[in-house]
């Protein structure tokens, strides 16, 4: 028998969208079938199952993630600077229409707490945090770099979620403000 030929990448950037949007609990195969435009024998032979398709969704957006973080802070503008961009960035993105939150964040509210994947997710989120705190560690000592990045991680999760529901990015950004008072937001004209 012939093996299938198709883009892993599309794929899982098809598949990665729709757990994104729907979620994983109400995404079905069929649904994946279609999206992916592949056979089920194909998607059962390539990720085993519907975990197995939404683990390597999760791996994709979180390297992805993990890749513009990175690069943000490699563009050595200062690290406080670059975290009130992303910040803002963030805000920006809930602004938009049909804006849906860190598709880490949603999978990980969703899925249960004795769940294997809402570990899986968690190493991610960690992960994430673990580079503001190396950061910031070479501003401040490691337990307050580690502190200001729970800071960060608690106003990301919270800016993620109440994007849903403000339609004030003024409200937002002043939230931030006065959460994270020790970034410079002095710099930034909002």
């Amino acid at each position: 028998m012939a093996k299938v030929q198709f883009d892993r990448q599309t794929v899982l950037d098809k598949a990665t969208s729709l757990f994104w949007r729907v979620g994983y609990s109400a995404t079905s195969m069929q649904a994946l079938f279609e999206v992916t435009g592949l056979k089920p024998g194909s998607v059962y032979l390539a990720f085993g199952n519907k975990e197995g398709l939404f683990k390597e969704s999760i791996d994709f957006y979180a390297q992805s993630s993990i890749t513009n973080l990175k690069n943000k802070f490699n563009q050595k503008q200062g690290v406080e600077q670059t975290i009130c961009e992303i910040l803002l960035s963030f805000v920006e993105e809930s602004a938009q229409a049909g804006y849906c939150s860190c598709f880490l964040l949603k999978s990980q509210l969703e899925l249960d707490e004795q769940s294997d994947l809402r570990e899986y997710i968690s190493s991610y989120l960690a992960t994430i945090e673990g580079i503001y705190t190396e950061q910031l560690s070479t501003l401040y000592s490691e337990d307050e770099a580690k502190q200001k990045a729970a800071s960060i991680m608690l106003h990301i999760f919270g800016l993620r979620v109440y994007g849903y529901h403000s339609n004030s990015e003024a409200q937002i950004v002043n939230g931030l403000r006065l959460g994270l008072h020790w970034l410079p937001w002095s710099n930034f004209d909002h």
